[in-house]
């Protein structure tokens, strides 16, 4: 099993309740899960019906079969929602709080080169291969490795 993160997967779902979700097939211009992301593996994901919605970890058990493993943030005080009736959209998206800030001047998780974080800033987690300086408060919530 792999994670996988992909642009352009996208479905739709009438499942209900905080289970397991029944993929419907992919959105015109978008490709499936199970072409995206494959079974077997994770990804991120988010589920969006009005204003229920969902961002979190999960994982394609078969081509229409997703399960919700970990909740990351949603409208259900980040713990899974229970979803009403109605058809809703399913797609692979990378989390905010898992993001590197834009404030940073590293802008990815894998910094190779020299740099100097200056901004005060909060951070979920990342690797940092320097040299890299550090000149402003960095709160780090998550786990962060300095090679």
């Amino acid at each position: 099993m792999a994670f996988v993160i992909n642009d352009r997967v996208k479905e739709t779902t009438s499942t209900v309740g905080t289970g397991t979700v029944t993929l419907s097939g992919a959105q015109t211009g978008f490709q499936s899960f199970s072409s995206g992301i494959g079974s077997g593996n994770s990804t991120y994901y988010t589920i969006a019906l009005g204003s229920q919605w969902e961002v979190g970890i999960g994982s394609l058990t078969n081509a229409t079969t997703f399960t919700r493993d970990t909740v990351i943030s949603s409208s259900n005080a980040s713990s899974l929602v229970s979803f009403t009736t109605g058809a809703k959209d399913i797609f692979s998206s990378l989390p905010a709080k898992w993001t590197p800030s834009p404030v940073m001047n590293a802008q990815t998780f894998v910094n190779t080169h020299a740099t100097t974080l200056t901004q005060d800033q909060t951070i979920q987690s990342g690797v940092l291969a320097g040299p890299v300086s550090i000149t402003g408060t960095q709160t780090v919530t998550g786990s962060l490795v300095v090679i």
